[in-house]
């Protein structure tokens, strides 16, 4: 009878709550990607881009979406598989504007949201990289590809068609840059076209006698671009190229009328550092852009200028505001502006008042990675360590976030992600220095578990409170390992100042600061095993890595150096952006050599001796190959058990779903071999 009864207890009970699976990085690249919301004048519906993983094709593939804020419904509007990206709304709300090479070539096409099927905005014979639409008169701005010399369109595409046809391949060369982040210069310049849908005349250049790219490259976008709110002028950022182009940091800002004969105005002509993102007030009387200070310094603080529209002085908005402006939009009543910016490992969205610049913070933790702005709220794009982005609003002029998209919730739901924790500590001179610990997935208290110092690039960067698609902490964690990140001196988000302290002291204060956050995460978290620990970092990181190898070689069992500068003399003479390598090593390297030596890893070779796993990629221009290839060949030489992951079809990142697989694999590989018991 007992026995009945049991079977019976046992068959009415609830289920077992399945366990959750670690994280890994075939979840990481599987994720959906949430991005670039734009939001109708009304605040009721927002267009956005989605990114998803065709693991087969082994690309990513996006496609528009729209959210309805009231009901927080979701749909695709654009078909699976087709890509469609960079959505924009239309005034008023109507329609969506995107890009799309669904005709073999790229062109902006636009989808009706009552129904119907997108209709092709453009037939051009290149393809549009970026595009605006001009308020009112429904004209079109695009980015295309050009030889500068040529006079139309027809020209271009001509002289395209005859150097695919040619035999040869050698290209000749009478100034740098030859080649910039990851492909060799073609002759060619993105340049700025109007173009007025339906009509037959050739497009417009705005861009006309700017010998530069519009947007700038490899990673200008439409961000960089504005109009009047009468749709009659447009304004741009460029960089004036021609000789000086690898060493300059000078971008300008540009007004250009759309109608009569175009040529472009420099607005900010008398600052030589970089000005860009320029936004036009709603009553189309001022301008504001971005603008730093130090020419040839790529990581200066961007302050918020603003300037009357017609031309004259601009002034510096909130100059006191120690933070670095990285987005700036205007509110509707011309009263505010909205940026986004690093502040102590998070990247928050802040209001800044028109006229006296007073500043406030709108949201919290986490990582605020784009933004539109409403009426009433403001729709972000947020992640953070344990979640990657959704959109949520943010009332105006402050409440509580409201999150509106769920996508990956599912997915996201069956797995098991390891818990996060900021701290902080005294690091070089006694300073402040923050970082994150993520523990390890199903962590158990009482455990001990093998860790993981992650060193983020730049240097001037930051590994704070962001759901990273290459360096992600919780892959980490998925696999078993405590990850420990440190916003080392040199760390965007607090204070210029701290920014700065890294230039001309690359293996000095990071270093300091690496070691003491080191010793208070073991002597804080106890659960960290510190017998069982190895150090892993890429670009300035990887930089770090090579140094520490002959400089602090005590703690780690292993080290993974990805896209590393090895030989900081090759380095000057190889990678494109001269004005990087001078400005944080005091000068040129033949006027100024002690500057590039004190830090070279090179001259330490002698005293590596921890296994090392080296990662390079074949496309790599700004940390040359042959600087991972020279580690992994004096690990070689020195009988030190290395390895070599190289990528033929990757540059400074891996970007291929299923290259980033491999390179997780090979990594977590690497880390177990050496920190098993």
């Amino acid at each position: 009878m007992h026995a009945l009864l049991a079977l019976a207890l046992t068959l009415t009970a609830a289920p077992a709550t399945p366990a959750k699976k670690p994280f890994s990085a075939h979840d990481l690249v599987r994720l959906e990607r949430v991005a670039k919301p734009s939001l109708s004048a009304d605040g009721k519906r927002v267009v956005y881009e989605l990114r998803e993983t065709d693991w087969d094709a082994n690309k990513g593939v996006h496609s528009v979406w729209v959210l309805d804020v009231g009901t927080k419904e979701t749909r695709r509007l654009t078909a699976p598989g087709v890509e469609s990206a960079q959505p924009r709304l239309s005034r008023d709300g109507s329609a969506v504007y995107f890009l799309s090479p669904r005709d073999g070539k790229q062109q902006v096409w636009k989808l009706d949201l009552a129904g119907g099927e997108p209709q092709a905005i453009t037939a051009l014979p290149l393809d549009v990289t970026a595009f605006a639409v001009a308020p009112g008169s429904g004209r079109i701005v695009v980015a295309m590809d050009v030889f500068a010399d040529c006079p139309t369109l027809a020209c271009s595409k001509q002289r395209f068609d005859a150097r695919a046809a040619k035999k040869n391949s050698g290209q000749l060369y009478d100034q740098l840059f030859v080649r910039h982040w990851d492909a060799w210069k073609d002759g060619t310049r993105s340049q700025a076209f109007l173009v007025t849908p339906g009509a037959t005349s050739e497009p417009v250049r705005l861009s006309r006698d700017i010998d530069g790219d519009v947007p700038t490259k490899p990673f200008g976008d439409d961000e960089e671009w504005s109009f009047s709110p009468d749709g009659k002028t447009f304004f741009f950022t460029a960089r004036i190229a021609g000789r000086t182009e690898p060493w300059s940091t000078n971008l300008d800002v540009y007004r250009v009328a759309l109608d009569g004969t175009p040529r472009p105005v420099n607005l900010s002509h008398g600052n030589l550092a970089t000005d860009t993102g320029p936004v036009v007030s709603p009553d189309g009387k001022h301008v504001a852009w971005r603008a730093m200070k130090r020419s040839g310094f790529e990581a200066d603080r961007y302050g918020i200028m603003v300037q009357a529209i017609t031309g004259g002085t601009a002034r510096e908005l909130a100059g006191g505001w120690d933070r670095s402006a990285d987005a700036l939009a205007w509110s509707p009543d011309g009263k505010t502006l909205y940026a986004i910016a690093d502040d102590v490992g998070q990247r928050r969205l802040f209001a800044i008042e028109a006229v006296n610049g007073g500043v406030k913070a709108l949201t919290d933790k986490g990582h605020v990675a784009s933004m539109a702005v409403g009426q009433d709220a403001i729709v972000v794009a947020m992640d953070d360590l344990r979640s990657p982005a959704q959109l949520f609003r943010v009332p105006l002029p402050q409440g509580a976030r409201e999150q509106l998209t769920h996508h990956n919730a599912e997915r996201m739901d069956q797995l098991a992600l390891g818990d996060v924790e900021q701290f902080s500590f005294e690091g070089w001179n006694g300073e402040m220095v923050y970082g994150h610990i993520v523990k390890p997935a199903g962590f158990v208290a009482g455990q001990t578990y093998p860790a993981v110092l992650l060193i983020h690039g730049g240097p001037q960067g930051s590994f704070g409170n962001h759901w990273h698609y290459r360096w992600n902490p919780q892959t980490y964690a998925g696999a078993g390992f405590v990850a420990v990140a440190i916003d080392f001196h040199g760390s965007t988000g607090y204070g210029q100042a701290f920014t700065d302290s890294i230039s001309r002291d690359w293996g000095g204060k990071p270093l300091e600061d690496l070691q003491k956050g080191w010793a208070h995460s073991v002597k804080t978290y106890k659960f960290i095993d510190a017998a069982r620990a190895c150090a892993a970092g890429a670009s300035y990181g990887g930089f770090m890595v090579n140094w520490i190898a002959g400089k602090w070689q005590d703690p780690w069992k292993c080290l993974v150096n990805h896209d590393g500068i090895f030989d900081a003399r090759s380095m000057a003479y190889t990678t494109e952006e001269q004005w990087f390598e001078e400005w944080e090593f005091g000068g040129k390297y033949h006027e100024h050599p002690e500057g590039y030596e004190q830090w070279n890893p090179v001259h330490h070779v002698g005293k590596w001796k921890t296994p090392m796993l080296v990662i390079h990629g074949g496309n790599d221009h700004r940390v040359p190959l042959e600087q991972g290839l020279g580690a992994f060949t004096a690990l070689q030489s020195r009988g030190i058990p290395s390895q070599f992951l190289y990528f033929p079809n990757e540059n400074h990142w891996v970007l291929k779903p299923q290259n980033s697989a491999q390179w997780h694999e090979t990594v977590e590989a690497w880390l177990k071999r050496w920190t098993k018991k």
